[in-house]
């Protein structure tokens, strides 16, 4: 069988990374909240999952995983995941989802506070009695400190809300792949910013990279990311054969473990990525000015998002020891 991405799939990742490139640099991060979010909407990013009869194109997580990756390589802020892939699911019907107009922020169960939910039209609320859909007028936000300065934090409290029809539980499956696919390009990013430094960077009358130790240091991050990468889309492949074939809510079914297998190795191979950058560029990597800071912290930030590397590898240990050696879904 042939696992490669199409040239279509492909093609969009990279009118996404030309819209990032031009759109949304470093030094828009540091201010704007929202930068290429209509370019994006333009060449139709927002509406890839949202189905046809409401604008959008109908395409699976497969399709747009190569354009998330780009997301998370150019650490674009706001409630990416949250509107282009939880929303479709959640909301299919919801009008101008497709075209950005609307953005959606998610409080995920167990979650003690929503990002960017001051930047979010609707607020989707995870409640033990099921979840709940709040709009602007009714939520009140309280900011919350947080390790990414580009991804804020909001304790949520309102005074009104809404019964969701659909189910939760598949919502945040994709949104948790998602993430994983946000933060292979993160770490990817992360290398790259590692190896341009080791190359310039000159110790002792050598570049730092013709250095053993420094070799190893970012082969073990190129590794990680290269056994990551494909677990990710492994997990989306998972995603949409559950929704294609047997569109079945929980947390123990084939899908959900190849997830949370993807969302670990993801995870566990971005903060490896940001703990090597900080070694290989010294005190320099903490620094205000340099624009390495703000893909250490989304590489952190992420990697706690819809849950831990070490939440989800229990999850897995607990399902391959009760009998779910299943490959394929």
């Amino acid at each position: 069988m042939n696992f490669a991405f199409t040239p279509d799939q492909l093609a969009l990742a990279q009118t996404v990374r030309d819209v990032l490139t031009a759109h949304c640099p470093p030094r828009a991060l540091r201010t704007g909240r929202l930068p290429a979010w209509d370019r994006l909407a333009e060449v139709g990013f927002f509406g890839l999952l949202v189905p046809p009869e409401a604008d959008g194109l109908g395409l699976g997580l497969t399709d747009a995983l190569p354009a998330l990756e780009e997301t998370g390589r150019a650490c674009l802020p706001g409630p990416v995941v949250e509107t282009a892939v939880a929303a479709p699911y959640l909301l299919p019907g919801l009008p101008k989802l497709a075209s950005g107009e609307i953005r959606v922020a998610v409080l995920p169960p167990g979650a003690a506070f929503a990002p960017d939910a001051d930047l979010a039209d609707l607020v989707v609320v995870a409640r033990p009695g099921g979840a709940r859909l709040v709009s602007r007028d009714s939520v009140r936000l309280t900011p919350r400190p947080g390790a990414d300065p580009c991804r804020p934090l909001f304790d949520v409290a309102y005074t009104g809300s809404t019964p969701l029809e659909r189910p939760l539980e598949p919502a945040l499956l994709r949104a948790t792949v998602a993430t994983a696919a946000q933060l292979i390009g993160v770490a990817r990013r992360l290398l790259e910013l590692s190896v341009e430094y080791a190359r310039t960077r000159r110790q002792f009358g050598a570049p730092i990279g013709s250095f053993q130790a420094v070799k190893h240091l970012l082969a073990d991050v190129a590794i990680a990311v290269s056994f990551a990468a494909p677990l990710v889309h492994r997990a989306a492949v998972s995603a949409d054969a559950q929704e294609r074939d047997a569109p079945e809510p929980g947390g123990g079914d084939t899908a959900w473990r190849d997830a949370r297998t993807a969302k670990a190795a993801a995870g566990e191979a971005a903060v490896l990525a940001a703990r090597s950058a900080l070694q290989t560029h010294g005190a320099i990597g903490y620094t205000e000015e340099l624009d390495l800071r703000f893909w250490l912290a989304r590489a952190w930030s992420l990697s706690a998002a819809y849950g831990g590397a070490a939440e989800h590898r229990a999850a897995v240990r607990a399902a391959v020891l009760a009998g779910d050696t299943r490959r394929y879904p």
